[in-house]
């Protein structure tokens, strides 16, 4: 049975399942569609931490599923900006995690993971796979995939 390392850039699907859909994704379906394919080694979901009733609701129903849930602190600049932003993260841990799994799965349309994917399926031979919402997703994130699962209606609440 394939190894599966899964990871949810969830203010990216939050946002774009929004903007596309006015809809949210389904992690419960996605979490079933995964298991499906093998086992799931690891599952990390990186999220901005708001200390909101709300969020640590979702974070829960994340945890509940399976994941780790990594948090980082919401910034709000004095010039009104604000930073929350999970890349590198998510690039050491894609990075580690590829070294013990068969597939690599990950939840984002963010094309600055495209370098990523292509890195770690040369270096350690894994299956890579991406969501996203079509309209949203870069397309040098598609070309770098494996697989890519286009986020539709099937996969929202």
């Amino acid at each position: 049975m394939k190894k599966i390392a899964l990871f949810a850039d969830v203010q990216n699907i939050y946002y774009t399942t929004r903007q596309a859909y006015g809809r949210q994704f389904n992690y419960r379906e996605l979490w079933r569609r995964v298991a499906a394919q093998g086992i799931i080694a690891s599952a990390t979901a990186y999220a901005i931490q708001r200390h909101d009733d709300k969020q640590i609701k979702f974070q829960d129903v994340l945890k509940h599923l399976g994941f780790e849930v990594k948090l980082k602190p919401y910034i709000q600049r004095s010039d009104g900006s604000s930073k929350g932003d999970w890349d590198v993260g998510i690039a050491i841990d894609v990075m580690e995690a590829a070294q013990h799994v068969d597939t690599v799965i990950l939840l984002s349309g963010d094309g600055d993971f495209d370098l990523l994917l292509d890195r770690v399926k040369s270096k350690y031979g894994v299956k890579t796979e991406a969501y996203g919402v079509p309209s949203l997703t870069a397309n040098s994130l598609i070309a770098a995939t494996d697989i890519y699962h286009p986020i539709e209606s099937d996969l929202l609440i």
